[in-house]
């Protein structure tokens, strides 16, 4: 069993090394061993299995109705109202693309959507306003974590698929940890806007927060109707996924009008990749995942981190830990369907509430997606800046390291996840 460790994580180390794309970092050792253990179509039969599930379909739903919203004209809507709320305090736009990315994030369900999308209005806007490229691009990377913090959320439906945890608990747990990790984020920017002298760029006044509102409040509704829908019971989150793609077709070919039959494909297009990008990686990773507990070596892990992590506090310590480094490798569905079958065992045996360690999960991995060397907002930030990666990376520094502060206080402070679910008397 150890030969089976070392071989099967020696060759998804080295392929990662070289830059491989982490469907064949994932997929290639997995065939390898099921071609030698087992016949070749127990990996078509895994693959399509873990694909096969009404829960994912929200995936890509949520994925059309995130680009939907992005094309249809709600995302520069949200923009100007999050202007007006907060573009008159010093960093102005800094603060934009935050409460931005927050806004969007309720709508889309993907960091590195809401990066792509809050990035390619704010980050030219920032430049042409005086602030410096690399701080707006690096604000802009980690911000984009906030897409799968707040609800909904691609990955939290996964860890609800895999954990067998309410999706609907998990949606509302993910608020108030989302706007803690906001908040730490404008006091950073209120801080650092001071030192750099870095301008305001919006002016509030009643009249403008009115018109700006009203102009947004179509979009705003959707994710009162999706959170309300599955809280209400009228509603499954994946039946939410419908609901947010026909409102959201409707609210831009009808309302905003800026759906037509130029973009529509675009739109089409946009969704069918970007499901594609996650549903063939939750293929692989869930028959990696399945070979990892039929080899005994699921088992042999998570019987290794129980025998020394034998309290909740030093468990957690030990599962952050172990998620940043996950984080920084791997794309966060993939970290999910390999990291959650191992720990949720060990997560009910200590009595660690199962939708707490899934924000957890989910807050961790998140912000890889904003962490070298995989961090993949971070690549999208730093092309729509057209700056060097190196130079992006280091300019995000500071927003990291706030992110995970907040990422501690919601692990070591239950009631930051569970506070709301229970009184809505989710629980």
């Amino acid at each position: 069993m150890i030969f089976t460790v070392l071989v099967l994580f020696g060759i998804f180390g080295l392929l990662l090394f070289f830059n491989v794309p982490l469907v064949v970092a994932i997929g290639l050792p997995t065939l390898i061993f099921i071609f030698n253990d087992f016949t070749l179509p127990i990996m078509a039969q895994r693959v399509y299995m873990a694909v096969d599930s009404f829960t994912l379909l929200a995936i890509p739903l949520f994925m059309l109705a995130g680009k939907i919203m992005e094309i249809g004209g709600m995302s520069k809507r949200i923009i100007r109202l999050a202007n007006c709320l907060v573009g008159w305090m010093s960093g102005g736009l800094a603060h934009v693309i935050i409460v931005s990315c927050a806004f969007f994030g309720a709508l889309s369900g993907s960091s590195p959507a809401t990066t792509a999308a809050m990035g390619s209005i704010l980050i030219p806007e920032m430049k042409e306003k005086g602030f410096p490229t690399d701080f707006s691009a690096g604000l802009t990377a980690v911000s984009g974590c906030l897409g799968t913090i707040i609800p909904p959320s691609i990955p939290m439906v996964v860890y609800g698929v895999v954990s067998g945890t309410s999706i609907g608990e998990l949606f509302i747990a993910g608020i108030i940890p989302g706007m803690l990790m906001a908040s730490f984020l404008m006091i950073t920017v209120y801080v650092m806007s001071k030192k750099k002298k870095l301008p305001r760029t919006g002016n509030f006044t009643f009249k403008e927060l009115k018109n700006s509102f009203l102009d947004s409040i179509a979009a705003l509704m959707v994710p009162v109707i999706i959170l309300g829908g599955i809280y209400g019971g009228y509603f499954t989150p994946t039946e939410a996924g419908v609901i947010a793609v026909v409102y959201g077709f409707l609210i831009s070919i009808f309302y905003y009008k800026e759906i037509n039959l130029n973009n529509f494909l675009e739109v089409l297009g946009g969704a069918i990749t970007n499901t594609v990008l996650v549903m063939i990686i939750v293929a692989v990773s869930g028959a990696f995942s399945w070979l990892l507990t039929i080899s005994g070596v699921s088992s042999l892990i998570g019987k290794s981190i129980a025998s020394f992590a034998t309290t909740k506090i030093l468990f957690l310590i030990v599962v952050n830990i172990l998620l940043v480094f996950v984080g920084c490798f791997i794309e966060t569905v993939a970290g999910i369907l390999i990291v959650t079958p191992v720990l949720f065992p060990i997560v009910q045996s200590l009595g660690i509430d199962p939708v707490q360690f899934g924000i957890i999960v989910t807050v961790n991995l998140s912000i890889g997606m904003s962490t070298p060397p995989v961090g993949e907002n971070q690549y999208i930030a730093a092309a729509i800046a057209k700056i060097p990666f190196d130079k992006e990376v280091k300019a995000a520094l500071p927003f990291l390291l706030v992110a995970f502060l907040s990422l501690i206080i919601i692990t070591f402070v239950p009631q930051v996840s569970l506070w709301l679910p229970n009184v809505l008397g989710m629980r």
